[in-house]
């Protein structure tokens, strides 16, 4: 799985990964090339005392020299920046994989380790591609050529060699074998710490409220001992390659020495080829060691590959519908898409309809939401209410499609929308989700993520409308402001309104709003209403929310109960009709009332 990977990634890069061999190829036959000149020098030279020859064959030496070093800087450089190409891809296959992903399968692999996969195991993968392209491609024909080299210089010594390079392989076996689980138990265990670490930095205010520090820190602990045991284990095991490698080494050494000094001493070779044989011997083990180097390091590679593999494997639950209006829409830049005031291709009608919809977990043994039937008109606000957990914001992310129905249909204008292109679909409506999120950078990038070419005058007229103009122009950048991390400079209510104003910049038929205006106050918030019913115009309004006064001048109230539509209507006639809307509303009454 690793190396085609690899193949399939370096698919596009032949040329730099032909001129990576060749110049290994030809900083290795330097290499190679050396000792035989060296032999020559102690034999033709030095021995016979023939400085010409010494001169002569120094020259040619300091030239092979001078090859071998350009070759081996030239190799090293590019094959460092096809490493970080394939890196640079791979990121990239697997953000705009995550980005395909629905709600569903990001939950199921779990944030931080799809953060993990993205950054640490591409990193090894990465890692290991420059190991590839500077030590294994040179090792088999240093190992190979210093073989053949040595059995040119004397064939009886070479028996040494017969012996080495067997325990050297089983060595190489024995290390790789016991490394390949370590690594893949380190792969979770690594995920595990960081989502717990992840978990306690989120959560410090309320670690510190609850006096939870102690607790939270044997917990850390706990992981972090793990990981580390892990980390001690395979640490051990690759600590005791080196020595076990340089026994070999130096046992090898003391054989060939042994016995070919006595073969100098018996005529039967000469002192040049002994030391010619003893470089050779060294090249086959240095190639062997760095083979070995290289495949200690492929099994965490090869885990961080299968662990990649299975997000670029994972088949969307939301498949994309990719009609004719799709292919349009797809073609076109997102960064080119109309500012507020311009038209953009809508659905015909406009109107969502839920056809006897059903939503199902895999595997759960009662359905999220089951047979939900309702037609939202444009021109009126649709309001979702009931308990906690009743499924309304399930409800609400089936018409952009982050999660599918498992039964039924739903239209929008007529249409189904598994019929069209997702960024068909989704370029007719906006969203404001449960959780008011802002991104890095300023007040106004944030907003023109829904229209970027729109005005500073747009902008304003939408905060306007979200009734945040008037704390923006508070601040002393205005919409320059910089904005935190999730907009964590700014309060709840200030953040729910930001992301309402960057939802009015999209001009839609349709807007979906999940709980949008909970931490506004009463007044801030009716005021927001007023707005938006004088602005959104004839759009479909759909809006989830948990105040019964957030939804008692809506044109169609929804009340879910444990995912099923028990009454729908408007707020005069559910308070007639429906005992669920009914205890709802009386509640809040009363908990106003004791306020």
């Amino acid at each position: 799985m690793l190396f085609g990977m690899m193949i399939r990634l370096l698919a596009g890069q032949k040329a730099p990964v032909i001129a990576i061999v060749f110049l290994q190829l030809v900083q290795t036959a330097g290499n190679l090339l050396l000792p035989t000149v060296n032999a020559a020098i102690i034999d033709d030279g030095i021995v016979a005392g023939d400085t010409p020859v010494i001169l002569r064959l120094g020259a040619v030496m300091a030239a092979i020299a001078a090859v071998q070093a350009g070759a081996a800087i030239a190799a090293g450089y590019l094959g460092a920046v096809v490493a970080m190409k394939l890196g640079r891809q791979l990121r990239t296959e697997i953000f705009a994989k995550i980005q395909a992903l629905s709600s569903q399968e990001v939950a199921a692999f779990g944030t931080q380790s799809l953060v993990t996969r993205a950054t640490n195991d591409t990193q090894q993968i990465q890692s290991f591609a420059v190991l590839v392209f500077t030590m294994l491609a040179a090792a088999p024909v240093m190992g190979v050529g210093g073989v053949l080299l040595a059995l040119h210089q004397d064939v009886v010594l070479s028996s040494v060699v017969i012996v080495i390079v067997p325990v050297l392989l089983l060595i190489m076996y024995l290390i790789v074998r016991r490394l390949v689980p370590l690594y893949r138990e380190g792969q979770v265990l690594l995920d595990r710490t960081g989502g717990v670490l992840r978990e306690q930095i989120i959560g410090a205010s309320v670690i510190r409220a609850f006096v939870r520090q102690g607790h939270e820190t044997r917990r850390f602990a706990r992981m972090n001992a793990g990981l580390t045991r892990n980390n001690l284990a395979s640490a051990l095991v690759v600590a005791a390659m080196l020595p076990l490698i340089m026994i070999v080494v130096n046992v090898s050494s003391v054989a060939v020495v042994w016995f070919g000094g006595h073969r100098v001493q018996a005529g039967e070779m000469k002192i040049g080829a002994l030391t010619a044989f003893v470089a050779y011997i060294l090249q086959i083990l240095l190639a062997i060691m760095m083979a070995m180097y290289v495949l200690m390091t492929a099994p965490r590679a090869a885990v961080c590959a299968e662990r990649i593999r299975a997000v670029l494997d994972t088949v969307p639950s939301v498949r994309d519908g990719g009609d004719e209006h799709g292919a349009q829409d797809n073609g076109r830049d997102r960064d080119s898409r109309p500012s507020a005031g311009t038209a953009r291709p809508v659905f015909d009608g406009g109107s969502v309809e839920f056809h006897n919809v059903s939503f199902s977990y895999p595997g759960a043994e009662a359905p999220v939401l089951a047979n939900i039937s309702f037609t939202a008109l444009p021109g009126t606000t649709t309001a979702i209410v009931g308990s906690t957990g009743s499924g309304k914001t399930t409800l609400l992310n089936l018409v952009p499609r982050f999660l599918d129905s498992t039964d039924g249909r739903i239209t929008l204008g007529g249409r189904d929308i598994r019929s069209v292109s997702l960024d068909f679909l989704r370029g007719n409506m906006a969203v404001v989700p449960q959780r008011s999120h802002l991104f890095t950078g300023t007040i106004a990038d944030n907003l023109r993520i829904a229209a970027p070419s729109a005005t500073d005058a747009e902008l304003w007229a939408a905060l306007a409308t979200a009734q945040a103009a008037d704390f923006v122009r508070e601040l002393p950048l205005g919409l320059q402001t910089a904005v935190g991390q999730g907009g964590t400079n700014f309060s709840g209510g200030q953040r729910q309104r930001l992301c309402v104003a960057r939802a009015l910049l999209r001009r839609c038929p349709l807007y979906l709003f999940d709980d949008s205006f909970s931490a506004l106050d009463y007044d801030t918030e009716s005021r927001l209403r007023a707005s938006l019913d004088g602005s959104l115009g004839g759009a479909v309004v759909i809006v989830v929310a948990e105040r019964i006064a957030t939804v008692a001048c809506a044109g169609l109230i929804l009340v879910l109960d444990n995912g099923r539509l028990v009454a729908q209507g408007t707020h005069t006639e559910l308070l007639e009709t429906s005992s669920t809307y009914r205890e709802i509303a009386e509640s809040q009454l009363a908990l106003e009332d004791t306020l």
